[in-house]
């Protein structure tokens, strides 16, 4: 049941690509937080349980991002059901056309920004019909270090998620007037499902999926869906009432800390280095 004094009370939540990974541990956080949530997802058995297991407070619509009408319909799904709707999560993405420049299909590069780009502009679009009206509301959307770094993703994928950026601080500015704050997190490696496919070929490996990108992460421990959830309730809450535009990093530092501080090393212990390398305390004059 919801917490009527978490950070979410009284809050009604459309998540898109809520049936597992993220979507999953948001959904599941922000009903913990209070919240009413619908869970839209293409999922339909994955989806239906999670809404089963959580409760009243929730509802399973299935939604393929891709299709106006079904974005539009799980829009009105939560208004229907929640009397309101407070919070869109353009969550769902795909990994989508993979390869090198010169052999990607069109169509698989059409599905890649149909489901990653188009349906996050459909959760913006319904999104803020409803919202506007109210006169409040948060729509928050996933973007990537792929966006902003090469070699993170695959090229559509990362195109993709660079598009979430420029569209999201396109909405947040117009939207700003309206009462309702529009802004990205950008996930690092995370555990997830999808993570555990690519490195293994088998989207139900998530320990070895953890134990291998452990391995390569720059803090003590890899990403978990978790930790995405946690920004996604920051964002959603009161917390960041004078925060929209913006594009919360949850990456571990991989984009704007990615190397080894060499002052973490025993060789630069001294606290001054001079001139020509010299290194100690200053001379006297």
């Amino acid at each position: 049941m919801p917490d009527d004094q978490g950070r979410l009370a009284g809050r009604v939540a459309l998540i898109t690509g809520a049936a597992s990974g993220i979507g999953e541990a948001s959904a599941r956080r922000f009903v913990a937080e209070g919240a009413h949530v619908v869970v839209a997802d293409v999922q339909a058995d994955r989806g239906e349980a999670l809404a089963g297991e959580l409760g009243p407070a929730t509802r399973f619509v299935r939604t393929n991002v891709t299709v106006e009408a079904d974005v539009a319909g799980a829009v009105d799904a939560a208004v229907s059901a929640f009397g309101r709707l407070d919070v869109v999560f353009n969550n769902a993405g795909i990994l989508g056309a993979l390869g090198p420049i010169a052999t990607i299909g069109v169509d698989e590069y059409s599905l890649t920004m149909g489901v990653n780009v188009l349906g996050a502009f459909l959760g913006m679009k319904h999104g803020a019909r409803v919202m506007q009206a109210q006169g409040s509301g948060v729509i928050l959307s996933t973007t990537s270090p792929a966006a902003v770094a090469g070699g993170l993703g695959p090229h559509v994928y990362s195109a993709a998620k660079a598009a979430i950026i420029g569209l999201t601080q396109s909405v947040a500015a117009e939207l700003r007037p309206h009462g309702i704050r529009v802004n990205a997190i950008m996930p690092g490696a995370t555990v997830t499902a999808m993570t555990a496919d690519i490195l293994s070929g088998d989207p139900d490996a998530i320990a070895e999926a953890h134990e291998t990108l452990a391995r390569d992460a720059l803090t003590p421990r890899p990403g978990l869906p978790a930790d995405i959830a946690a920004a996604a309730v920051y964002l959603a809450s009161d917390d960041a009432a004078f925060v929209t535009g913006e594009v919360l990093r949850v990456d571990g530092g991989l984009t704007t800390a990615p190397g080894t501080s060499p002052f973490a090393q025993p060789e630069f212990a001294e606290t001054l280095m001079r001139e020509a390398g010299g290194r100690g305390a200053p001379q006297a004059s």
